[in-house]
């Protein structure tokens, strides 16, 4: 359900949360070509600081696009930017729920501006912030 630029407000949140799999760390190496060993080798992961695999970082970052294409504000929406500082790994079998919430909204410019957050068991693993193109009211 798409959320209209015009029945946004400051404040509004909407989350997702997802369970991170081996699947998942293989298959995004596979689309990306990020094949650092740190995702892939357990055996290699293990000597770092880590002491496991941990998911790609922008594994993570791309929930965010989850809850702003189908959320908020949902189906229409352009994605224009984000910023994103990683806090702390994401590890296979780690739950990571992403919360955004409006921040601003510019109803000339048809933007938003979202605060875009992912934790795993409360702790925040990825700050940030987004720009996005709101879709507005179908006019009659």
């Amino acid at each position: 359900m798409t959320i209209y630029i015009e029945d946004m407000s400051v404040g509004q949140v909407a989350e997702y949360g997802k369970t991170i799999t081996d699947a998942d760390i293989i298959l995004f190496a596979g689309v990306t070509g990020d094949n650092n060993p740190v995702h892939i080798d357990q055996e290699y992961a293990e000597k770092t600081p880590f002491g496991t695999r941990i998911a790609h970082g922008m594994l993570t970052a791309s929930l965010i696009s989850t809850v702003l294409g189908t959320r908020l504000p949902g189906p229409g929406t352009i994605y224009l930017s984000q910023s994103a500082k990683f806090k702390a790994p994401v590890k296979i079998g780690d739950t990571v729920q992403v919360r955004v919430s409006v921040k601003d909204i510019d109803l000339n410019r048809k933007r938003v501006t979202l605060e875009t957050n992912c934790y795993v068991a409360g702790k925040l693993v990825l700050e940030g912030e987004a720009l996005a193109i709101a879709p507005s009211k179908p006019t009659a």
